[in-house]
């Protein structure tokens, strides 16, 4: 099995994201090696294929981005980590039911060393912890691959989320590592901790 190449991509609007990974999912071929692309977006809401305009409440000065990713509306700005995963799954071996949860077991195992105790909701995709959403997950496959991935809530404005029924679900509480383990809360750090940890356990070796 190929390694994954780690790009630190820094802070990316989310639509040139979108059209890079699409591009790369287009381009790539059998040789290709997998991707993680760790990033944070500027403030955005974006739309899955499955999203409904009526879960965005108030959008204000935030722009609304329709993508194609599976799930509803969800929130990324600065303070959240965004790892993307470009992975061939017919090269890997591995279907979309476990490629979810391994993303979630990821976030699950990283938060056990912060001393927090994640947990997954059934038919709802993510990581919660007391019931409040951490980290949420959206992905697309074309042609065998994958690209989208998750999101992991760091140091956020948590009041963003209170203009949207996140994931599609109104009233849902939402939490952020600032909340819950202050001392943790470096999005940087995270962000490398949660590449190290999701390459583990996709038995991958992690490079870049």
């Amino acid at each position: 099995m190929t390694g994954l190449r780690l790009r630190r991509l820094g802070q990316v609007d989310y639509a040139t994201c979108l059209a890079a990974m699409q591009d790369f999912t287009d381009r790539r071929d059998a040789a290709t090696p997998d991707e993680l692309w760790l990033v944070e977006h500027p403030p955005v809401f974006t739309l899955g294929l499955a999203g409904r305009t009526e879960h965005v409440l108030d959008a204000g000065d935030i722009p609304v981005v329709h993508c194609d990713r599976g799930g509803q509306v969800t929130y990324h700005g600065p303070g959240q980590v965004v790892l993307y995963t470009l992975l061939d799954l017919k090269r890997a071996d591995l279907g979309v039911k476990t490629l979810v949860s391994t993303l979630e077991q990821a976030v699950i195992d990283l938060l056990a060393t912060l001393g927090i105790a994640g947990e997954r909701r059934a038919g709802a995709p993510g990581v919660y912890v007391a019931g409040a959403k951490i980290a949420a997950l959206g992905l697309r496959v074309r042609r065998a691959c994958c690209y989208h991935g998750l999101s992991l809530n760091v140091a956020m404005d948590l009041a963003r989320f209170d203009r949207i029924n996140p994931c599609g679900y109104a009233g849902l509480a939402v939490t952020d590592l600032r909340t819950l383990a202050p001392a943790a809360a470096d999005p940087q750090r995270i962000g490398e901790r949660l590449a190290q940890t999701l390459a583990l356990r996709l038995g991958r070796s992690l490079s870049g």
